[in-house]
């Protein structure tokens, strides 16, 4: 077994794609530039979805990253040794050029040589096929040939992937394929039968962590139900930093990993809790995710809000919150105070100034303290409580079942729990169903009124550049079917007449039908070229950079028209300021 840092896992994941002829992506931003179709990075395939649909990346067939990601399906679950919000993936993929076999036996030696994680706790499974796809045999044969024993290659039905699900879920014209992933089997964990009489890679009991998915897409689904297959098969794979490190270190539990270790001492510091108390160890464990996650949106530019990615701040920042009270079993307990202590340790890699991430994690604590309290003055005028008042006080002030019990033990009475999981299950349901759209993972509209915004926001940032001044810059922006948003810094405040001087321009540029075109070239070309970039993504080498006739010029990897007569007329129907010299404009 190896020691080693999780710099020297990054530098090392690195080196070994790039002498293999691999070009480093970097990273997309924790928030989406342009898909109003999910919240977040949640994985390193997400921009690069188009490119394995066919589109040709600037910087070739074989690419790799490190992408910081935030996935929240599982945020109920975290607090045992496995499950994190926010986390890093090693990624690698080929794009029509190198497949199975040279995959697997390079993903294979990274572990056994490059980490000399030992062969003995390795374990793998495959595609097991169903009545509409044959077993992944080719997996199979190749692993065999690298050494792997008969009982250590697991077939199961569930090793596929595509963007919709298993294979009868597919559309037609859908692509996906079989995967097969790499598991570390830790010896020293005794299998819990209530997972099942026998342990295996996908049983729960905490004995194997998946370290590696290597994704094969090779198939499309046709129109009569059955699979062909595609001309260029491609290769997605994708490997959680946090669990490769739990390998390294033989160790179960990744809150043990030095990438965890500086914040639960933070925490035991402030709350006066140890890790080694069971009693409380899944309670620190929750803070030390939640606080990582939390901080890296606040870094990304979220502010706790009622909604999408500001309502996963606040809940975040609130469970927090709630934790840090059954910890210390007190309200005057500083979240803040955590954050000053790690900020220069490596799990927070872009601090902005002293004070800003603080004060907002402050601002949101405080106002959680003042909801608590206004439950409490309600629960003192309620007569009997049941399940769905229950439920309602955690929905609107953040009172946690278990504490809303305890308020009512000294009447003599319970709480029907399985009425108030009724109201939970309903809510989340309707939460699903309101927002389906929001969590797709990076399926990005790309109808042709959001491929027309798209290009329109080209023409709004040149404009905004031109009314308002050289220290204009794009923000962000989020496109949907029926609106465009975009966001931007500018040292002065604009007039309304500057707006209504920006909508002229953009609709003048329209109605002249300015070609839209692109070409790839180096990154210090492009902007030796004044194409204009969005500020907070990171550029590889290459690049695509779009110009709008004479017009425009911006680093983008599309969609675009192919002429600006397409577009149609915009109307910028409400602006607004958002923060500290950053705007706001809506247009349609």
């Amino acid at each position: 077994m190896m020691s080693i840092t999780t710099d020297q896992l990054r530098n090392k994941f690195g080196a070994f794609w790039e002498k293999r002829a691999h070009r480093r992506v970097p990273p997309a931003p924790l928030i989406p530039k342009d898909d109003p179709t999910t919240l977040f990075t949640s994985s390193g395939m997400q921009q690069l979805l188009p490119y394995l649909l066919g589109q040709t990346h600037p910087l070739g067939k074989r690419l790799y990253n490190i992408q910081p990601c935030l996935r929240t399906q599982d945020i109920e679950a975290v607090g045992d040794n496995r499950h994190t919000t926010f986390f890093e993936m090693l990624g690698n993929w080929s794009l029509g050029d190198y497949f199975k076999k040279d995959q697997l036996a390079w993903f294979w030696e990274f572990l056994t040589k490059d980490l000399s994680l030992p062969k003995t706790k390795l374990a793998v499974s495959i595609f097991k096929g169903d009545a509409l796809l044959p077993a992944d045999d080719e997996s199979y044969r190749v692993w065999k040939q690298l050494g792997i024993a008969e009982p250590r290659i697991f077939r199961y039905d569930d090793n596929w992937w595509s963007r919709s699900g298993m294979p009868e879920q597919m559309p037609s014209g859908e692509p996906g394929g079989p995967d097969s992933e790499v598991f570390y089997e830790f010896t020293q964990v005794k299998h819990d039968r209530r997972f099942g009489p026998h342990c295996h890679p996908n049983c729960d009991c905490g004995r194997f962590l998946e370290i590696g998915n290597s994704v094969f897409m090779e198939y499309k689904k046709q129109a009569d139900g059955r699979f062909a297959a595609l001309p260029a098969k491609n290769i997605d794979f994708g490997g959680g930093l946090e669990r490769m490190t739990a390998a390294l270190n033989n160790d179960p539990d990744m809150f043990q990993t030095a990438i965890f270790r500086p914040i639960i001492r933070a925490i035991e510091a402030e709350t006066h809790q140890h890790y080694d108390d069971p009693r409380q160890r899944a309670n620190l464990r929750i803070v030390a995710d939640h606080l990582r996650a939390a901080v890296s949106l606040i870094q990304a530019g979220v502010l706790p809000t009622n909604k999408e990615q500001g309502y996963v701040l606040r809940r975040l920042l609130r469970r927090s919150a709630l934790k840090m009270m059954r910890l210390t079993g007190r309200s005057d307990y500083s979240l803040s105070a955590i954050y000053h202590q790690i900020k220069t340790a490596p799990v927070v890699n872009q601090p902005l100034p002293d004070h800003t991430v603080g004060q907002i994690i402050d601002q949101e604590v405080d106002k959680f303290r003042s909801g608590l309290q206004r439950g409490l003055r309600i629960i003192e005028k309620i007569g009997r409580i049941d399940g769905k008042i229950a439920f309602d006080l955690y929905q609107n002030f953040g009172f946690p079942l278990e504490m809303t019990e305890e308020l009512w033990q000294e009447k003599g009475q319970t709480i029907d729990r399985k009425q108030f999981q009724d109201e939970f299950k309903k809510h989340k349901q309707l939460s699903r169903t309101a927002s389906a759209d929001k969590f797709k993972g990076g399926l990005a509209d790309q109808s042709e009124q959001t491929v027309r915004y798209h290009t329109a926001t080209h023409l709004i940032h040149q404009a905004l550049f031109d009314v308002l001044g050289n220290d204009v810059r794009q923000e962000g922006s989020n496109i949907t079917g029926s609106r465009l948003r975009f966001d931007f810094y500018s040292l002065t405040k604009p007039t309304q007449e500057q707006i209504d001087q920006v909508q002229t321009i953009v609709n003048a540029k329209i109605k002249a039908g300015l070609p839209v075109n692109h070409a790839i070239m180096t990154k210090a070309e492009a902007l030796r070229s004044g194409a204009k970039s969005f500020f907070r993504e990171k550029y590889p080498d290459r690049v695509k950079v779009y110009r709008i006739g004479d017009y425009s010029q911006e680093l983008c990897g599309g969609p675009h028209v192919t002429n600006t007569r397409l577009i149609n007329r915009i109307t910028v129907y409400k602006w607004e300021k958002i923060g500290s010299n950053l705007y706001r404009l809506y247009a349609r």
